[in-house]
């Protein structure tokens, strides 16, 4: 259970992470403070929901594309959390590129790298 929290706040935190950068590197990357909490979660279901999925259906139907899963795992959940009201506000193709490159590349890290960090210490501990 302690694990699985873990994991959620790391999802959580690069979630935030990612989307914050975006809006800091790409002027048309609208951040709304107001919704940002809301962005987050939205977001980070959606990533976590879609991921499965998206992975099933490229394995079946075209797996040649099998390594752009988690690109287009961060699209969708973008486009999804563009969706609610007051959270993120994406204009143009090359920002939507861009936000989805940024974001990957920052949800990968994080998701990769700081797992290695606190259930690392975690299990020093318990030894």
């Amino acid at each position: 259970m302690v694990r699985f929290l873990i994991r959620l706040a790391i999802s959580l935190v690069t979630a935030a992470l990612g989307l914050l950068v975006a809006s800091w590197v790409l002027p048309d990357f609208h951040l709304e403070w107001g919704g940002f909490l809301v962005a987050i979660i939205v977001f980070s279901v959606a990533q976590a929901i879609l991921g499965p999925f998206v992975f099933n259906l490229a394995r079946q139907y075209a797996s040649a594309v099998l390594g752009g899963i988690g690109l287009v795992t961060t699209f969708l959940a973008l486009l999804i959390a563009s969706l609610f009201p007051g959270g993120i506000h994406i204009d143009g193709v090359v920002t939507w590129v861009l936000a989805t490159l940024i974001v990957w590349i920052i949800t990968a890290l994080g998701g990769w790298l700081l797992p290695l960090v606190f259930l690392k210490d975690r299990a020093e501990k318990k030894k």
